[in-house]
């Protein structure tokens, strides 16, 4: 039997820096710096202003759920394997949100309001930006 693999993300020009931050270990997001905002995900013009002038910053990876969910059928046969399993939206500390996976615990005690600290899970040639419960905000090591 052929084992199916997990799909992988296919980098564009614009999102290839991110994608490269992440096989780093490192959490990349746009600033705009016409309007100071920052966004994600990466795209030629600012979503806010419309601005090019875009630059690439190092986020903490630290940030709050937002909304989480618990997803208990795999929507392919790739993922069976891995139900349940949480995933959220996370306002990370600079100021933009993100979906991904929560790992490393019992995905049922997920809770919004929750503090979360970014992971990387190794997927081919790609590292995929997970998250994982951390201390509460103010405590953060």
């Amino acid at each position: 039997m052929t084992e199916i693999g997990k799909p992988v993300p296919q980098p564009t020009p614009e999102s290839q820096p991110y994608w490269d931050g992440c096989l780093r270990g490192e959490l990349l997001y746009q600033h705009c710096a016409g309007c100071g905002r920052a966004q994600f995900y990466p795209r030629s013009a600012c979503a806010s202003c419309g601005g090019t002038a875009l630059e690439w910053r190092r986020s903490e990876g630290r940030g709050t759920l937002h909304a989480v969910t618990v997803v208990y059928r795999p929507p392919s046969a790739a993922f069976k394997l891995d139900v349940p399993y949480a995933v959220a939206l996370v306002d990370l500390d600079e100021g933009f949100r993100m979906m991904a996976n929560v790992v490393g615990g019992d995905p049922e005690r997920v809770a919004i309001g929750d503090r979360v600290a970014v992971t990387f899970e190794q997927r081919g040639e790609i590292a995929l930006p997970q998250f994982q419960p951390c201390a509460p905000r103010g405590e953060d090591p």
